[in-house]
């Protein structure tokens, strides 16, 4: 077994952090196929709507519902998976309302937040509600049991200070002064709102025909019922991120300063919070090429190749030992802040990793030992 199928054995929920272009999808996309291939029942989520997973698994789309990867296709590719691989892109609108619609006491109350103006705008605008939302789809398909492990691909690292927070913040905003002041359900509650702010809503309703005071008061009101509901779910959601024994967290990087930059700062927000780490994976790493730099060898390529080719092959040869220098250097400073924990390296591949055949080759150095054993028999 590979040092990273070990950080992930018995692992419920792997949750791949990072910033962005380095490689996070298509690491969540091989780690699951991987996953699969030991047995496992896995479904990748992501929140980005980007095209990358589906292209990677071979789907032609990838919806709120996940879809299974065909079987034929994983074959094809050289995976014979005892598991099942399963994906889905996260809506957050949608899981909004089905939280409310699983909340609601009554039809009624349901209906009234769904068609009220100020949840719509709540439900797609509110700065952290699409990673609440994803945290609390995640918590939703790991509740009902149909996977064995759930792979999360999360929006780049800066933004995961809002993933991370999400469900403590609605928790906040839930216990608020300001909401329950909404909540005791009455219009002359409003009336504590400042005199400019009251002349601002009562211009915005001549203006528009809305009444966001009416509006405002109706939402909060049906919500109030509904709060106790939203807080026990941000309290779950909580816990099974900090549950080392169900979750994991993946930092993924490449070796470029800013990129190992953001690695370490997560790592540290990781460490800060409590919140389980299992390994670092950089992508895309340079390695120093062979002995072109010794000046008997120029001259030899210049004897076969002429010395105009040659010189190019010279300057590409020293542009290439530069980047190995820099992502050496970035490898350093990240072995440094992880202090002995686990760093997979992935080099810098020839073609993109676009489809299964590229997560394949992905996984035969994020799985080292296990797939380098499994060719060889194949191979035998």
């Amino acid at each position: 077994m590979s040092a990273l199928a070990a950080a992930l054995e018995g692992r419920e929920v792997v949750v791949c952090a990072g910033p962005g272009g380095v490689g996070k999808t298509t690491s969540a996309a091989a780690i699951g196929l991987a996953m699969a291939a030991r047995g496992r029942r896995v479904a990748v989520l992501t929140i980005d709507p980007a095209r990358r997973l589906a292209d990677s698994l071979g789907l032609e789309e990838i919806g709120g519902e996940e879809r299974r990867v065909d079987p034929e296709r994983l074959s094809a590719a050289g995976v014979e998976a005892s598991g099942e691989l399963w994906a889905a892109m996260l809506d957050a609108k949608r899981t909004w309302d089905e939280l409310i619609e699983r909340h609601a006491p009554d039809e009624r109350t349901r209906d009234a937040v769904l068609g009220n103006r100020i949840y719509k705008e709540l439900s797609s605008a509110v700065a952290g509600s699409q990673e609440y939302m994803a945290m609390e789809k995640l918590h939703e398909l790991h509740a009902e049991g149909r996977y064995d492990l759930l792979v999360l691909d999360t929006p780049p690292t800066r933004n995961a200070l809002d993933f991370l927070d999400a469900p403590e913040r609605l928790s906040r905003f839930i216990d608020s002064r300001s909401l329950r002041l909404f909540l005791r359900g009455n219009r002359g509650s409003l009336k504590l709102l400042g005199r400019s702010s009251q002349a601002l809503f009562a211009v915005l309703r001549r203006i528009t025909g809305v009444d966001l005071l009416e509006d405002m008061a109706e939402f909060f009101h049906s919500f109030g019922g509904m709060s106790e509901g939203f807080e026990r779910r941000a309290r779950e959601v909580n816990a099974l991120l900090a549950d080392g024994a169900r979750t994991t967290f993946v930092v993924v990087a490449s070796p470029a300063e800013e990129a190992v930059d953001e690695a370490i700062f997560f790592r540290r927000r990781l460490r800060e919070s409590g919140l389980p780490f299992g390994a670092a994976v950089v992508n895309r790493v340079h390695s120093a090429p062979g002995a072109m730099a010794d000046p008997g060898l120029q001259g030899e390529l210049v004897e076969l190749v002429g010395e105009n080719l040659a010189r190019r092959v010279v300057r590409n040869d020293g542009d290439w030992r530069a980047l190995a220098e820099r992502d050496r250097l970035g490898l350093e400073r990240l072995a440094a802040e992880l202090e002995g924990e686990l760093l997979v390296r992935v080099p810098d591949l020839d073609d993109d990793v676009h489809d299964l055949d590229g997560l394949v080759r992905v996984n035969e150095h994020l799985f080292a030992s296990e797939t380098t054993s499994r060719r060889r028999a194949r191979l035998a």
